[in-house]
């Protein structure tokens, strides 16, 4: 155990994040999502019971947000709804990163599906957790300290 390290952020995960430049990207995703496939060749780390916003606290508790581009976040938009939608889960992760002065809202880009699959291709690692709401899936792009 570290002091002040929330103890969900594994050594294998810390390793990981710790490993990143700024600029790299890690995708932070569902139960549900293709990480193996989509993750082959890198990190995957999974986070099993686990909610999408408890690792999300976690996971930005030690990981700074690039400030240099418009929109460090990113999500997976829900199918065959309107523009501005969001779901609770990522209306909550928005909020927290809201809250903790880390992005505003405008600076969380929805993602279609099959653009944030190719996006995911290019990123560093992928972390799973064990969230069961669908299209909970988030990429955050990392910054200097």
């Amino acid at each position: 155990m570290l002091k002040g390290i929330d103890p969900l952020l594994s050594p294998e995960l810390l390793t990981v994040l710790c490993e990143m430049g700024h600029g790299d990207e890690v995708v932070l995703v569902d139960a549900n999502f293709t990480a193996a496939s989509l993750g082959r060749g890198k990190p995957l780390i999974r986070l099993p019971g686990i909610d999408l916003l408890r690792a999300s606290k976690a996971l930005l508790s030690v990981f700074p947000l690039d400030s240099a581009v418009e929109q460090p976040v990113a999500f997976m938009k829900v199918c065959d709804t309107p523009e501005d939608y969001t779901s609770p889960v990522q209306l909550a992760v928005i909020v927290l990163l809201e809250n903790a002065g880390m992005a505003e809202p405008g600076q969380c880009e929805a993602m279609e599906r099959f653009h944030f699959y190719e996006r995911v291709k290019h990123a560093y690692a992928i972390v799973q957790t064990g969230e069961s709401a669908p299209y909970a899936n988030f990429i955050f792009k990392k910054g200097v300290i």
